[in-house]
């Protein structure tokens, strides 16, 4: 096209993705990776390991409105860089500490990500259920047998999938489904019905994983963001819908547990896991006593007794986090710990009322967070990858919620322009 002097210009049409496109994409990534933890080191930490650093050299940003859970993840680390000393091991101590390092920053990620951008709560939650959803029908078709080496993806006859333990698989899960299971209370069920086929998918392989505290996180979960749809919901018939919704989903659920407890395998498998109490709890040094004997121990020991030394005291390891925080971190990591946990409870119930568009998953990932604190007193949850990006995820979603405030406040007290 020829311009007043008569030279002619070309003009640019961008050529490829861009750089926000590269960005989220990265992002989705990250969350896929999140379901892939057979093997240590995982891809996921080699890749997270790249990406933080990618995204911080181009600009991400560390604000003060998730400064608390930075200051908790730099203290607790720190209790457990005390504490590597006392271990009789010190290089598999360092080794521990330092992935507990590396995933709280993980958290840290996560939390400037969705402060930075709030639409980038849809990447991280495609990339998550897919995630979950390729995973589960892994750890299904290797429970079943369905083609030749399926056995790598079980332990012990329970479904494990791409993961080292069937009681991290099954609450990995936890989240997507939540997901799914609020998408359909809050829309058509027609119109959803491939949510219904990856939910059906989800559930079959928490079920499988034969591990109670994944079922016990699946039912505080999906109890408490049914309570919260029904309180939030104003209007009288989406309320009775709902109620509708419930009673089918909780008819749905018996006519899948049903189907599946038809099968001999799975129906002995169930009735041996779904005791409350297990020997290996209620034995003379099993799980319940080590609490009481652990943390008397601990009253000695103020810088903690190292990584990974627990077991060298006891016939196993404490599969309790909020002991493992002082066995582990010292009195300063432990304390941190159950601070940093109340603090995000406590911060997040507010945004569970305020009408956002982030208040769905909002109320999914507190549902799913409270869920994982209960579960964290029978079972050690420190380096469960998920269980730092939802420490991540919530407070990005608290930092939104300041920095929508400050901008709501500060538009409201700009100075009106002078009149001319």
């Amino acid at each position: 096209m020829a311009d007043a002097h008569g030279s002619v210009s070309v003009a640019r049409v961008p050529f490829g993705p861009s750089a926000k496109s590269l960005g989220n994409g990265a992002l989705w990534l990250a969350a896929f990776l999140s379901g892939f933890v057979i093997e240590e080191p995982a891809p996921y930490e080699l890749y997270m390991a790249v990406l933080s650093v990618v995204w911080l050299a181009c600009g991400l940003k560390l604000r003060r409105e998730f400064g608390p859970l930075i200051i908790c993840m730099m203290l607790y680390t720190a209790g457990g860089i005390a504490s590597i000393p006392m271990a009789q091991e010190m290089g598999d101590a360092i080794m521990y500490i330092a992935v507990s390092g590396f995933l709280a920053i993980t958290s840290i990620f996560y939390a400037a990500i969705l402060a930075d951008d709030p639409n980038r709560i849809r990447i991280i939650q495609n990339g998550y259920i897919v995630s979950a959803i390729f995973v589960a029908t892994i750890g299904i078709a290797g429970y079943f047998h369905l083609f030749p080496g399926a056995a790598y993806f079980t332990l012990y006859d329970r479904a494990r999938g791409t993961f080292q333990d069937p009681n991290v698989f099954g609450p990995f899960l936890v989240l997507p489904t939540v997901l799914l299971i609020h998408r359909l209370l809050r829309g058509p069920v027609f119109r959803n019905l491939h949510v219904v086929a990856g939910l059906a998918i989800l559930l079959l392989a928490i079920f499988l994983s034969f591990s109670r505290g994944a079922w016990g996180v699946l039912f505080a979960a999906v109890l408490l963001v049914y309570f919260l749809s029904l309180v939030t919901e104003r209007n009288s018939r989406r309320r009775a819908r709902l109620v509708f919704l419930g009673v089918a989903g909780v008819l749905a659920v018996f006519a899948l547990l049903a189907a599946a407890l038809s099968i001999d395998t799975v129906s002995q498998m169930f009735e041996q896991r779904a005791r409350l109490v297990q020997e290996y709890d209620g034995a003379r040094l099993g799980r319940f006593a080590r609490y009481a004997l652990g943390f008397q121990l601990v009253m000695e020991h103020p810088l903690g007794i190292g990584a990974l030394e627990f077991n060298k005291y006891f016939p196993e390891d404490e599969h309790n986090v909020y002991l493992k925080g002082f066995t582990t971190y010292g009195w300063l990591g432990g304390t941190v710990y159950i601070i940093m946990a109340i603090w995000t409870l406590c911060a997040l119930v507010p945004l569970l009322f305020k009408a956002r568009p982030w208040t769905g998953f909002t109320q999914c990932v507190f549902a799913v967070f409270v869920a994982h604190l209960i579960l964290s007193v029978i079972i050690d949850t420190d380096h469960w990858r998920h269980m730092y990006m939802l420490y991540g995820l919530s407070w990005g979603l608290i930092a939104i919620d300041k920095l929508e405030r400050k901008r709501f406040f500060g538009n409201r007290q700009a100075p009106l322009p002078a009149a001319r």
